[in-house]
């Protein structure tokens, strides 16, 4: 590190090289969408906190996924609005550094979670009678501390490689916020280390639980293996209020894994030269700001017990 803190100090983020007044009307709507993001995943945290019908583990689980939104868009959308009003700001090497590793790690446990939450919702259908046993208090802050561990040990990882690499020009990342990707276009040694280790991170977290569906083996915690057997389980439930509320509550889960891992799989899987660099910052800005906001939407607008716990809530404020 010292070796690359003597060749460089700081970068300068090109952001979106767009005209004044599109940047004022971008710098608006993305902090409108910022501050939503913050009071609708708030919002989440503070219902599953004061309803005690919410807690349960499906809802422990939601509300680390909201803990990590907030704490993904606080990582890239203040530098990035920053940008736009101030474009070419450096940022330091170290402060470049941290923000890649908080992004790597946000997203690596994301990911983690939506698996666990799968997991969690396959026993909740498929084995109803054996729901408390399986997925005790203790199983669930285990599996949640793992998805943390794991996320933050492979951003760890990926710092670690970037550190050994020399950079010495230019300093310029054509992007909003330090992307791993980015970064390392700008090092002045061979990276295929670093690419190698990314293709199979993304395999890992993205790709491996489809892979070990294939073949037909993996623990039942994987997306699709749960998300079948949920599937078979839902239609044979006699009942037609059992089998909406089944529906219900799965879907608006299926819609949030579609969109994050849909969208990973594109920037990280994809042959990049399908994809320039201003299609990829767009990917990456659906991917860090737009996810974030619409995973609260998603799970209060299809959920009744979140709006049931909303409006409990609303009606003790107002009897107060």
């Amino acid at each position: 590190m010292g070796d690359n803190m003597t060749s460089i100090t700081e970068f300068t983020l090109m952001g979106f090289p767009l005209g004044l007044r599109i940047q004022m009307l971008l710098f608006g709507l993305f902090s409108l969408f910022f501050v939503f993001t913050l009071l609708g995943n708030g919002l989440i945290l503070g219902l599953i906190s004061l309803d005690c019908r919410l807690h349960t583990p499906m809802y422990f689980f939601l509300s680390h996924l909201a803990i990590v939104d907030i704490a993904y868009a606080c990582n890239t959308v203040p530098q990035m609005l920053v940008n736009l009003l101030k474009p070419g700001k450096p940022i330091s090497f170290a402060g470049c550094l941290t923000q890649t590793f908080l992004f790597l790690a946000f997203a690596h446990t994301e990911c983690l979670l939506l698996v666990v939450m799968s997991y969690d919702r396959y026993v909740a259908i498929c084995h109803p009678l054996r729901y408390s046993a399986v997925v005790s208090w203790r199983v669930c802050v285990t599996l949640v501390l793992t998805s943390w561990a794991c996320g933050s040990l492979l951003a760890l990882v990926h710092v670690s490689l970037i550190l050994r690499l020399p950079f010495c020009g230019p300093h310029e990342i054509n992007h909003f916020f330090c992307e791993i990707l980015s970064v390392l276009k700008l090092a002045c040694a061979d990276t295929r280390l670093n690419q190698v280790v990314i293709f199979v991170a993304s395999v890992f977290i993205l790709v491996g639980p489809l892979c070990l569906v294939l073949v037909g083996v993996g623990p039942l915690c994987l997306v699709l293996v749960s998300y079948s057997r949920i599937l078979f389980a839902i239609l044979r439930i006699q009942s037609g209020e059992g089998r909406r509320k089944a529906f219900s509550t799965c879907s608006s889960h299926l819609c949030v894994v579609g969109l994050f891992f849909g969208s990973a799989i594109v920037m990280y899987m994809a042959p990049k030269s399908r994809h320039p660099e201003e299609q990829q910052k767009i990917l990456f800005l659906f991917y860090s700001l737009f996810n974030p906001l619409l995973n609260p939407l998603i799970y209060s607008l299809r959920n009744a017990e979140v709006k049931g716990a909303l409006r409990r809530t609303m009606c003790k404020e107002g009897h107060s």
